[in-house]
């Protein structure tokens, strides 16, 4: 192996190292590039997901103006633009992404929407309505599933449509235990990714989030209601893609139903507090997750 080779693949070894660091470190209530996955999977999985975490980095943490943070997604873009044109990007994380895309033979489409949702994070505080989340988390969420599917050469029409499903859901239920967080975020604009309309169907207004969320005022049958509507949504719309689950063999199969049944959990937790996020923020802890692993298992 020539000197430059061997950098190459030492600078390509320590990327993926950090890769399932940053990964591991960022996704705490799902299992992401775990021990179950077959071992050929875990180092382009980690590197999905750091290119998401990154970019959603860039639209959320620190304190950067809202131009530097559409720079940084820019500047992913323009790398994406490299790998689309076949040219050698320009940085050693995009170099090892491009090797990884190739290989696996995966569409740039989902990578262009993931960057396309975190863009918009930076812009857009409020949805409107329901069809307006489902669309945020169609570019949002749902890559992550396609582009798994493909790494498992599964991506049948049937699948993807489940896939979706269980992505959207975990998407909604990260909003639901986060809505305190987000409510923080943005430059000190209050992001809510609940729906307007049925905020004021339930007769809550912002005042009195931000109320909730500076624990002024603890939550009322006003806001319990709201949350299980919600939650009674996004379940109904996890176990819509469970069969997923079952219809993917072995460890990849395996490694979905832990993801699923830690959305479940979660949901559980909330229920179980009435909807009190604000107090009572959802953490799996090791009970959680001997359950969860009991329900993989036995494919409950």
């Amino acid at each position: 192996m020539t000197q430059s080779n061997s950098q190459s693949a030492l600078n390509s070894a320590s990327i993926t190292l950090q890769s399932l660091n940053h990964a591991a470190s960022h996704y705490e209530n799902f299992p992401v590039a775990s021990i179950f996955l077959p071992k050929q999977l875990r180092q382009p999985i980690a590197l999905i997901y750091s290119f998401a975490r990154q970019a959603d980095d860039f639209a959320d943490e620190g304190d950067l103006t809202q131009e530097k943070r559409l720079s940084l997604l820019n500047n992913f873009r323009d790398e994406l633009d490299l790998v689309q044109a076949y040219i050698k990007p320009k940085t050693d994380f995009f170099a090892v992404l491009a090797q990884m895309i190739k290989v696996q033979k995966l569409p740039l489409t989902p990578f262009y929407d993931l960057l396309d949702a975190f863009s918009q994070d930076v812009t857009k505080t409020r949805y409107l309505n329901y069809d307006e989340v489902l669309d945020y988390c169609r570019r949002s969420a749902n890559p992550i599933g396609r582009l798994l599917l493909h790494l498992y050469q599964a991506s049948a029409p049937k699948n993807i449509e489940l896939s979706d499903n269980i992505c959207t859901a975990l998407q909604i239920i990260n909003f639901l235990q986060d809505i305190a967080i987000d409510f923080k975020k943005n430059d000190g604009k209050q992001r809510i990714y609940m729906c307007q309309d049925e905020l004021a169907k339930f007769g809550i207004t912002e005042p009195q989030i931000h109320a909730y969320v500076s624990t002024v005022q603890t939550i009322d049958s006003r806001w319990q209601h709201f949350m299980q509507f919600n939650l009674q949504r996004v379940n109904a719309l996890l176990r819509s893609g469970k069969p997923l689950g079952r219809i993917l063999k072995g460890r990849i199969g395996f490694e979905m139903r832990m993801i699923i049944a830690g959305g479940e959990r979660i949901v559980a937790k909330i229920s179980k507090v009435d909807g009190d996020i604000f107090n009572h923020r959802p953490e799996l802890n090791h009970w959680d997750w001997l359950l969860i692993l009991l329900k993989a298992l036995f494919k409950i």
